[in-house]
């Protein structure tokens, strides 16, 4: 795992509802992956949320490999 893109990221919960978001915005980690998932580019994000450089992106897909590799997560969508 890639400390230095995790630590991009920050949890308060008087921001956003205490969702993941890349530090220093009130953009949610969320948003991201749900814009890449919408075959959103890169170069289309970024220029609809300039405060977000390249390594943000890659933040946000790092942080949703390892959320979704967690097996209670798992457990939830594919019950017994």
């Amino acid at each position: 795992m890639n400390k230095d893109l995790i630590s991009r990221i920050t949890i308060n919960p008087k921001i956003m509802a205490g969702k993941p978001v890349i530090k220093g915005t009130r953009i949610p980690i969320d948003l991201i992956l749900k814009m890449l998932s919408q075959n959103i580019s890169i170069d289309e994000i970024l220029a609809e949320y300039p405060r977000l450089c390249k390594e943000d992106i890659q933040t946000a897909l790092l942080y949703g490999s390892i959320v979704i590799s967690e097996p209670v997560l798992l457990a939830f969508f594919n019950p017994p």
